[in-house]
């Protein structure tokens, strides 16, 4: 029997150490089965400990619910800011004086850093600008507020930025301009529902740098007066104009007058024959896109 038991040991010890690959995988997952059985047993003894501890102290709180406790608070310690538990520049993309705040349904103006030169913040839910929102900071040279909901801009909003010189608040929900920074050469306004009463007469008066002045559809009844010299591109496109005098955008008294940085001018979509106010034209280097018969 000796030698059969030694032919028979022999037998199982050779696949053992010259085994075929699948044995030795179910091996390993068997140690690995039994290391996580260990780890296991290991872990459930460290709970009880702790769990005995907390009992020492003469509470019933059970480990569990003492870490979710400790979870709860820390998040109630996160500073807030106005529309989101995040940080600005974790809500939005800050990079090297650019802040990019679109499409992110935030309601208001994030605070931004002091050092914010461009600000974009565009297709959001944004309601209301408040003077608030860019008291401190100065540094601001453009500005785009399209395709939000803007209703109100608080007086002044846009008062302290004397750097501004792009302003866009195209596509949104207003019914009168604000006061327009000095230094402003691109105002757009497109897509709101600005009438001529919310435009005042001096509203572009000392805008000396303006260039590009954007008041496509709208509800304007008349051109808005006073433009400034520096006017290159006007569009009022689409509103409800019905007609323009000798003084829309030359000098009635000034026969010689010409407007020499006036480039294009488009009035299409408006209830007016612009061949009845030829007279209104004589200074432009080109006539206004629109309709004349």
């Amino acid at each position: 029997m000796k030698p059969l038991q030694t032919t028979f040991f022999l037998f199982v010890f050779v696949p053992l150490v010259n085994s075929a690959p699948p044995i030795q995988q179910e091996s390993l997952q068997f140690y690995e089965y039994d290391t996580d059985v260990t780890m296991g047993s290991l872990m459930q003894q460290d709970y009880e400990m702790q769990s005995k501890d907390i009992r020492k102290d003469g509470t019933n709180v059970s480990l569990d619910t003492s870490l979710r406790l400790q979870g709860d608070e820390s998040e109630h310690n996160v500073p807030p800011t106005k529309d989101t538990n995040l940080p600005t520049c974790l809500l939005c993309v800050c990079l090297s004086g650019s802040v990019y705040c679109e499409e992110i349904d935030i309601e208001a103006v994030p605070p931004l850093p002091k050092e914010t030169a461009y600000l974009y913040a565009r297709f959001n839910k944004i309601k209301r600008i408040a003077v608030s929102d860019f008291a401190d900071i100065t540094t601001l040279r453009r500005i785009d507020f399209s395709g939000n909901r803007i209703e109100e801009i608080e007086d002044g909003a846009f008062s302290k930025l004397l750097l501004l010189e792009e302003l866009s608040l195209a596509e949104n929900r207003l019914l009168k301009l604000p006061v327009l920074p000095p230094k402003l050469t691109t105002f757009n306004a497109n897509q709101n529902r600005i009438k001529s009463r919310g435009i005042k007469a001096n509203a572009f008066k000392k805008l000396t740098n303006l260039a590009y002045l954007y008041l496509g559809h709208n509800a304007l009844e008349s051109v808005p007066l006073n433009l400034p010299e520096s006017l290159r591109i006007l569009h009022l496109q689409y509103n409800n104009i019905t007609t323009v005098t000798d003084d829309t955008f030359c000098k009635s008294n000034n026969t010689r007058y010409i407007r020499t940085h006036m480039d294009e001018i488009r009035m299409e979509g408006n209830p007016i024959l612009l061949a009845k106010h030829v007279n209104a034209f004589s200074c432009l280097r080109t006539l206004p896109v629109g309709t004349y018969y």
